[in-house]
């Protein structure tokens, strides 16, 4: 076929299937979904006619709790509207008679530990929002851990004008939590754009910033979350793997970790046994696991975290490097007494802990609050 009767062919199959679906007048068109709305009023849609009950589901979106029914329109397509709700952003999927499925109308996800939900922002608050300032990148690395055997995932940003220059950044350690993931602090988290905005605004230096897997295995709690395992990939994986690639300065001064929640727990885990490496500890919603004695709870085994590292902890040399010791935790957060009895343990021992005790629970509002007021004292 020559190329004048191809698309002359091309052309007349294309007006066909327009004609086609120009003749499917009773077609529903596909729903917009989510839509927020001015006053920060959310619309979430999902088509599916033949569904006899489907709910909005999520932890992150607030007043939702075991879920919210969505009602079904006469074109079967399902509706509710949240709000107005603060600004942040959310994870959620659907029940669909009792199965969860992510939004298909929405391309933006966040996944956790073991799934993935379907994200929405809604802006309004200018420090996470994003804005016409220049931005970092975040890339997806996958390595081999020598440590587990097996290839693992980090996320790490870099800093507006890193690829184009040549000079070394001080490097920043985020931990997520226990039902996250490595992805989790750069979509729900933000946290490439607050970043971005900090330094933007001379809030925070340029810095590299690492978000690794703190999972080893399928999540339980005691099991590939907090048996230990994590933390020699960290130190011997991880950090070297970090200080090759990346143009990122070694020395303690220009080293910080922080974590929420289960990271938290991990970046104690990281920071304290290694104290001479890092010069910033941050603890969000979080501190020592098993420092509060729960009712009906196992006694713990073997020495506690303030007996194995009695010495480190009564090592004033190694005191005089650390710049900033910093926890937050939210008055309601079902880990607030083992963030004060954590703290209180530290100030025994002599540490210059700052603790800011706010409002709120153990959710992503709050992770973001803490990462955007700890940030701008890192590295000073």
């Amino acid at each position: 076929m020559n190329t004048s009767r191809f698309v002359a062919s091309l052309l007349a199959g294309l007006a066909l299937g327009s004609t086609v679906f120009a003749q499917r007048p009773n077609q529903t068109p596909p729903p917009t979904s989510p839509e927020v709305a001015g006053d920060r009023s959310v619309t979430f849609r999902l088509a599916a006619p033949k569904a006899e009950a489907v709910k909005l589901a999520g932890s992150d979106l607030p007043g939702l709790g075991q879920g919210k029914d969505m009602t079904k329109g006469t074109n079967g397509v399902w509706e509710v509207t949240c709000g107005p709700v603060p600004p942040g952003s959310y994870r959620y999927n659907f029940s669909v008679d009792g199965v969860s499925v992510i939004d298909p109308r929405n391309p933006k996800t966040s996944e956790s530990n073991e799934n993935t939900w379907s994200l929405v922002h809604v802006p309004g608050a200018d420090w996470q929002d994003l804005k016409d300032v220049p931005h970092g990148a975040v890339a997806q690395v996958t390595y081999w851990s020598t440590t587990l055997k097996k290839f693992r995932r980090l996320h790490v940003y870099t800093p507006p004008g890193y690829e184009a220059g040549s000079d070394r950044y001080p490097v920043f350690y985020l931990l997520h939590g226990a039902f996250d993931s490595d992805n989790s602090w750069s979509t729900v988290g933000r946290a490439g754009f607050i970043l971005d905005n900090l330094i933007a605004a001379g809030k925070a230096k340029p810095m590299v910033m690492v978000m690794p897997a703190g999972h080893t295995g399928p999540f339980t709690f005691g099991r590939g979350s907090m048996s230990g395992e994590f933390e020699p990939d960290f130190v011997t994986d991880i950090m070297p793997l970090v200080e090759k690639r990346y143009r990122v300065r070694t020395e303690r001064a220009n080293r910080a970790i922080a974590g929420l929640s289960m990271g938290g727990a991990h970046t104690l885990n990281i920071g304290i046994p290694h104290l001479e490496k890092f010069s910033c500890v941050g603890v969000y919603s979080s501190g020592i696991f098993g420092i509060v004695q729960r009712p009906g709870a196992p006694a713990p085994q073997g020495p506690s975290f303030e007996e194995k590292h009695k010495a480190i902890l009564d090592d004033a040399k190694l005191k005089e490097g650390l710049k900033l010791f910093w926890f937050a935790t939210g008055k309601d957060d079902f880990l607030v007494e083992t963030t004060r009895k954590t703290v209180e343990m530290f100030k025994a021992h002599r540490f210059n802990v700052v603790y800011r005790e706010t409002d709120g629970a153990h959710t992503w509002d709050k992770w973001r609050d803490y990462l955007n007021e700890f940030a701008p004292q890192l590295f000073q």
